[in-house]
């Protein structure tokens, strides 16, 4: 069902309509898991049993879907206001707020949501976050910002300024977000530029990442694997695949993944040694009888 190509040139014209049924053949996961009408999703997690976790755009709330049947239910009510990245960890679930400018901290037991941090009360575009041994970092599409927030459901966030290379330009600025290899340093990626940083998570001094000449335009979620690094180009309807150097200095683009059932994935999870993105379809006007999916393909 999926082909591979190497060249963003003949990736033009790939967007599906997708329906609204999971199915799966041969005792296999689900290919397609739908979500509810209307949900509008965009970040997506794994870690917690079989389950992946989605949050809304309209609302904030989260989806959670069983990967084994393909079904699902509402886990935590949501705000009003709207649930991007998510990390699971440590029997908690980490959500970036978007535009509410907020990042909240919920319990996997019960959806329960135990700790908001307010993070500014101003223009904002909280986006997408990783877990690291310090902390949980959260980019700000909005601003050249990172805010790093205390594991836990204890402790004040802080903000930590983007210098060095980086430059905010208009439009989706920092997305995506992981640990390089080494852990030492955090890789973000510009959307809008489809340039690659590698970022002091201490001082947020940003350096830029030698792709080689290649750009990751439209990057959204990331998903690091030891040295293989995941980048959804949202609406080039691929996964960039790159090996990059322990320290994040160096990366390269060795394929490019796509599927007839991607429809403006947003971002990426891994469960079962298959890859779950949720179809965000960006370009389809929204409705509340609009069907939304997730799509899982083999790396």
């Amino acid at each position: 069902m999926r082909s591979r190509l190497m060249l963003l040139a003949l990736m033009a014209g790939l967007v599906v309509p997708v329906g609204g049924a999971a199915h799966a053949s041969g005792g296999r996961l689900p290919d397609r898991i739908p979500l509810p009408n209307g949900f509008q999703p965009e970040g997506i997690a794994t870690g917690h049993k079989t389950y992946a976790y989605l949050g809304s755009r309209v609302d904030g709330r989260i989806w959670r879907a069983d990967l084994r049947t393909g079904k699902g239910k509402v886990f935590s009510p949501g705000p009003g206001t709207p649930s991007l990245g998510l990390k699971t960890g440590n029997g908690l679930l980490y959500v970036a707020g978007g535009t509410g400018g907020d990042a909240r901290v919920i319990d996997l037991r019960t959806g329960r949501i135990l700790k908001r941090h307010v993070l500014t009360t101003g223009t904002a575009f909280i986006n997408d976050l990783v877990l690291t041994r310090s902390g949980a970092f959260v980019t700000d599409s909005a601003n050249p910002v990172l805010y790093r927030l205390p594991l836990g459901v204890h402790g004040k966030a802080t903000s930590v300024p983007l210098s060095g290379d980086w430059v905010q330009e208009a439009g989706t600025n920092a997305n995506g977000i992981v640990q390089t290899p080494d852990r030492r340093s955090l890789l973000i990626v510009q959307s809008n530029t489809g340039r690659l940083f590698r970022v002091d998570p201490r001082t947020g001094h940003a350096r830029l990442v030698d792709l080689g000449g290649e750009s990751l335009q439209f990057g959204d979620g990331m998903l690091l694997v030891g040295s293989t690094l995941y980048v959804v180009q949202n609406r080039d309807n691929v996964i960039a695949v790159l090996k990059v150097a322990r320290d994040g200095r160096k990366a390269r683009v060795v394929e490019r993944i796509t599927d007839p059932d991607f429809d403006v994935p947003a971002t990426v999870a891994r469960f079962g040694g298959r890859l779950y993105l949720p179809n965000a379809r960006f370009t389809t006007p929204p409705t509340p009888e609009t069907p939304y999916d997730i799509v899982s393909v083999r790396p």
